[in-house]
């Protein structure tokens, strides 16, 4: 959003240029409209090669956020067997989404208003009426509770089985998105990204004949593709519902959903503790640096993944995570949790191919057709010079 902004200012400063140069003589505006293409060419150039740059920060702070905090939960559960008293202490992060929104609104936005007039504002997200208890209950709680379980579910399927696999097989909720958004959103048909879903739902069944259909492998990837499906959802439902938002409206919404967390879930992890589901232990023994950690990572990526579009491209973003998968592979590997055989090495192989295969735009087909093209009409004027020169001499004498 931000970037189209910026385009349409560049091209306003180009114009005014012209009308300037216009009014001297012909050759000197013919020279002066050379250079100001040239600047315009550079300047362009200057943005992308910028976004470019940020873009890679992006894939860095991603790929290090997404498998810091899977590493970081694993070796929490190794201390502190409480996987929704942990989901529900970093849920209750997301309250800090509007604040950190509306400290960068104040230092970036000409017009400053006031904490209660952005609210209000970015409240109209959800219709004429604001943030209503029927709004609440309609639009809110339902994605709230997608939130939960898609946490809940993954944090489980770390106690199953180890980080590679897990996050190799959540990468499978893109593939499970574009379904999702064919089937119920009717978006465009492409050939392509069904061959990613394939190879997806090839991938998770090699993953689970990795280790000989063992119940506990089976039960981990179970739960890990559920929480991929519970994300996959998360999404769909959102975009069908609320459509699309706003930075504002969308930290506004996250910040409501860990507020909702905060106040009406705080009941399950006091349940859970005295019907001695979750083993927490004493206060003094619960780890608060690793629960911490966990939490301010998983607040990280999703503040980078959500407002990172800002400043880079989303291809980028989806690079970075993808790129966990190997992260977490050279831990699991030197803790050595994980034992690559030749099929989970092609079932993790398989589904980091159809995560890229996604990746690719709508009309990537034409856009190869389009390069193709003018590579041709390039090497076509250097083969017709080149036949005009052997004819030369010919003609001459003639």
């Amino acid at each position: 959003m931000c970037s189209s902004i910026g385009e349409d200012c560049i091209r306003e400063n180009v114009v005014g240029t012209t009308d300037a140069q216009s009014a001297g003589a012909a050759a000197g505006a013919e020279s002066g409209s050379n250079r100001r293409k040239l600047h315009c060419c550079i300047r362009v150039t200057t943005v992308q090669v910028r976004k470019a740059l940020w873009g890679v920060a992006m894939v860095i702070c991603v790929c290090s956020s997404w498998a810091g905090s899977t590493q970081l939960a694993k070796l929490t559960f190794k201390q502190f067997d409480a996987p929704f008293t942990l989901t529900w202490f970093a849920t209750s992060w997301n309250c800090l989404f509007f604040p950190l929104y509306y400290i960068g609104h104040m230092c970036k936005s000409p017009e400053r208003q006031t904490p209660r007039q952005r609210f209000r504002e970015c409240c109209r997200f959800f219709g004429d009426d604001g943030l209503t208890p029927k709004v609440f209950l309609t639009k809110i709680a339902p994605f709230g509770l997608l939130w939960i379980l898609t946490n809940y579910l993954y944090l489980q399927a770390l106690r199953k089985i180890n980080t590679t696999d897990v996050s190799a097989l959540f990468c499978c909720n893109k593939a499970f998105v574009f379904l999702l958004s064919w089937i119920v959103l009717r978006d465009r048909f492409m050939g392509v990204r069904i061959v990613a879903a394939i190879l997806a739902i090839a991938g998770i069944v090699m993953m689970t004949y990795a280790d000989g259909f063992h119940s506990h492998s089976v039960i981990g990837i179970t739960l890990v593709v559920a929480s991929a499906s519970m994300s996959a959802l998360y999404k769909v439902l959102f975009k069908m519902v609320l459509g699309s938002a706003k930075f504002g409206e969308a930290a506004l919404f996250l910040s409501i959903v860990g507020s909702a967390n905060f106040f009406f879930l705080s009941f399950v992890p006091v349940i859970l503790y005295f019907s001695h589901v979750e083993y927490i232990g004493s206060l003094g023994d619960i780890p608060w640096a690793y629960i911490c950690g966990v939490a301010g990572l998983q607040f990280a990526f999703n503040v980078l993944v959500n407002f990172g579009i800002a400043i880079t491209y989303p291809t980028f973003i989806s690079i970075g995570i993808v790129l966990s998968v190997p992260v977490n592979a050279m831990v699991d590997l030197y803790t050595c949790e994980i034992n690559f055989n030749t099929v989970r090495l092609i079932a993790v192989f398989i589904i980091f191919l159809g995560f890229l295969m996604l990746l690719l735009p709508e009309d990537w087909d034409q856009c190869i057709i389009q390069l193709s093209a003018k590579l041709r009409k390039r090497d076509e004027p250097a083969e017709g010079s080149g036949e005009i020169q052997r004819r030369m001499p010919k003609m001459l004498n003639a």
